[in-house]
């Protein structure tokens, strides 16, 4: 069970640096077909795929009523580096929101 659970991590990883790759591709000039021939476009593609199949091989034996809300984390994680990376808002109702979700993981998981 624990490498379930080791693989669930690398997924929720795995998609943290594939949004941010995502991200910081679509930031950039290029349109047309260029724009999607962007390495960090195609990197970010290629993380979600990987996540995607750590996230199959964890479905294994973690229940999806676990997994699944677990991989939220990512939005706190990715909100707060979004901030850090490119400045983006990270108001009061940011932490809010996102508090909401630790807290919901939190409960999930102690349950």
């Amino acid at each position: 069970m624990f490498y379930h659970y080791l693989a669930l991590g690398i997924s929720i990883t795995g998609g943290i640096f594939g949004q941010l790759l995502l991200k910081s591709g679509a930031l950039k000039s290029n349109t047309g077909i260029l724009f999607f021939l962007d390495p960090k476009l195609i990197g970010g593609l290629f993380l979600y795929f990987l996540s995607a199949l750590f996230y199959i091989f964890a479905l294994k034996k973690i229940p999806l009523s676990v997994a699944f809300p677990s991989v939220s984390i990512s939005y706190v994680v990715v909100a707060y580096l979004a901030h850090l990376i490119w400045n983006e808002p990270f108001g009061i109702n940011q932490l809010l929101a996102l508090s909401l979700i630790i807290s919901g993981i939190i409960i999930l998981n102690k349950f």
